[in-house]
């Protein structure tokens, strides 16, 4: 089985249909059977297709592309967030298995949609190999912001979350696994396992360098989008991808992939 993550950054990229068919072109060569996406965006004033999605919803783009290139398995789960500049952001799971059931919650203690801090955890739960397994795409706040803590996200996160299955959490949780007593290392307190730390081969790991949206004046290397889970499972590789290095870059976050063994 094949995971990416991948913080889009979307509709906010130079060059970005260039970015898209990348993107699209990598998800057909690498066919990865779940993808988790972040800051998925579409124009506030837009038609909508069906639901609440929206005719220039990025992620309905990376479908619609790869129905083009004859990939008609993947579906999509969307959730809107907040509204951010004309955008509403959401965050998606794109999966070429059957989705049995949906997930939407709160992971802020703000449910103010004009609120850019505001933030919403959505997921799938898909039938592999007979199999439920759960899916969250995840885009978190920050350790030290006084008025949405990355704790109480957290502690959100997992209550909220379906932990009778087995379940991962796949995004930008912008906590820097580099650094230590904050975010990340309460996600591990709390038995949430890294698959990066569980894989048999493995990069430095590096998602984001030098200063992005939200992390203005960085200069340094961080481990910032992570695929975690809730159980000990066979972990062939985690690499970091669209970083110039394995695939052009698309966004101003690199994206994570891996593959399991154990089914």
């Amino acid at each position: 089985m094949k995971l990416l993550t991948l913080n889009c950054h979307s509709w906010q990229e130079d060059n970005q249909y260039e970015k898209i068919m990348h993107l699209v072109e990598t998800i057909k060569e690498n066919s990865y059977d779940v993808i988790a996406l972040q800051e998925v965006n579409q124009t506030v004033e837009e038609e909508v297709v069906y639901g609440k999605i929206k005719k220039d919803n990025f992620a309905l783009v990376l479908i619609n592309e790869l129905k083009k290139l004859g990939e008609d398995q993947y579906s999509l789960v969307w959730g809107f967030s907040h509204l951010y500049k004309n955008f509403e952001e959401g965050l998606a799971i794109i999966t070429k298995h059957p989705v049995i059931e949906e997930h939407s919650f709160y992971a802020s203690n703000s449910l103010d949609s004009t609120n850019w801090k505001t933030r919403k955890i959505v997921g799938a739960t898909i039938q592999y190999d007979d199999k439920p397994l759960s899916f969250y795409s995840c885009h978190m706040g920050w350790w030290h912001d006084e008025e949405e803590p990355f704790k109480d996200q957290a502690d959100n996160l997992l209550k909220y979350a379906n932990m009778d299955n087995v379940a991962f959490f796949m995004g930008d949780f912008n906590n820097d696994a580099f650094v230590d007593g904050e975010g990340y290392e309460y996600l591990l307190s709390h038995g949430i396992i890294d698959t990066y730390d569980l894989a048999e081969n493995k990069d430095e790991g590096v998602t984001v360098e030098g200063e992005i949206a939200g992390w203005e004046g960085n200069v340094l290397k961080k481990r910032i989008d992570l695929i975690l889970t809730n159980h000990k499972v066979p972990v062939m590789y985690s690499n970091v991808i669209f970083n110039n290095k394995n695939k052009s870059v698309v966004s101003d976050h690199y994206g994570v992939e891996t593959k399991l063994n154990w089914i």
